[in-house]
């Protein structure tokens, strides 16, 4: 018989919040409505329990295994798993195979989620990749198992600064000034030109709670992320869709507050059916073009919260 050393008592009698293993790539395949084809992913795992001050370690090799149970098992049934459902699956299993854990997560990221889109003048077909994120985790609380899933999408898009349009267009109005036009036609050039202003590539992150008996669609999410920036960005541009990517960005100037705003908006209007303690996590990242830092916004709330702040 081998000697189980991960059951020995440690040198050191502390608690860890969180063991695992980290970077594990599986490959997944997630079943959707008939009418749709089946996703195939492959998403990158963090998988974690806690460990009490009496163990030396976690039998580690057990958490890929589960990994690996649950997605053959999922693979050879019929019903229809979102990758938060895969990732709950996961997290009971862990309870399963690590006994003395009273703590488990699964954090699955995969930056591999094909759509389909057009171009926006041209409507030249081309593949956007989409990186899809789902979050399950665990806690043992007496005699019951308290569990929670969301799922989520992060988006590149394109933001142009209203402050540096703002002088910009203080500037045009006083050269025009010095040029001889008067208030009527400044007002009707600046009316007719695109002002411009610095870009940033920008970068929002939805995450949603998704209750028991809930559906939540990443492709929602994408949109409401692609819609709450200046402007979208696309694989394949021509011209006149180069053209109508600048000026429509331009015309809709957006700090990175106001990205993340819209976004809170968008999600509260679009998931009406959601509960009142649902948690919902919104971020946005503009990485800046005249500067060397990030710009950074972000809000953690309930549906409550963010539905009263709303009224």
């Amino acid at each position: 018989m081998l000697c189980d050393v991960q059951s020995k008592e440690p040198d050191i009698k502390v608690s860890l919040t969180r063991v695992g293993v980290t970077n594990l790539k599986k490959l997944v395949k997630i079943k959707r409505d008939p009418s749709k084809r089946d996703v195939v992913l492959v998403p990158t795992f963090e998988v974690f329990v806690d460990l009490p001050s009496n163990q030396k370690g976690i039998h580690m090799s057990r958490s890929p295994e589960v990994i690996g149970e649950v997605i053959e098992r999922i693979l050879s049934e019929e019903e229809i798993y979102g990758v938060e459902d895969l990732c709950i699956e996961i997290v009971k299993r862990l309870f399963e195979k690590h006994e003395y854990a009273n703590r488990a997560e699964v954090f699955l990221v995969s930056d591999d989620y094909i759509m389909e889109e057009k171009s926006p003048v041209t409507h030249k077909k081309s593949q956007e990749v989409c990186k899809i994120m789902a979050r399950a985790y665990g806690v043992k609380e007496e005699d019951k198992l308290i569990m929670k899933k969301m799922v989520g999408a992060e988006v590149v898009g394109i933001t142009a600064c209203p402050c540096a349009q703002d002088l910009l267009t203080q500037n045009a109005v006083n050269e025009l000034k010095n040029n001889g036009f008067n208030d009527e036609e400044i007002v009707k050039i600046l009316n007719s030109v695109t002002i411009a202003t610095h870009n940033q590539r920008g970068i929002g992150t939805i995450m949603v709670e998704v209750p028991d008996n809930y559906e939540i669609g990443i492709s929602k999410i994408i949109d409401i992320i692609k819609s709450s920036m200046s402007g979208e960005v696309y694989e394949l541009l021509k011209r006149s869709d180069e053209a109508h990517v600048v000026q429509s960005a331009h015309k809709n100037p957006k700090f990175v507050e106001d990205c993340a705003r819209e976004m809170i908006k968008r999600v509260v209007e679009e998931f009406t059916e959601l509960p009142d303690n649902a948690e919902i996590l919104i971020r946005q990242v503009n990485k800046e073009s005249i500067h060397r830092h990030d710009a950074f916004a972000e809000r953690f709330s309930t549906m409550e919260e963010l539905r009263n702040e709303l009224i």
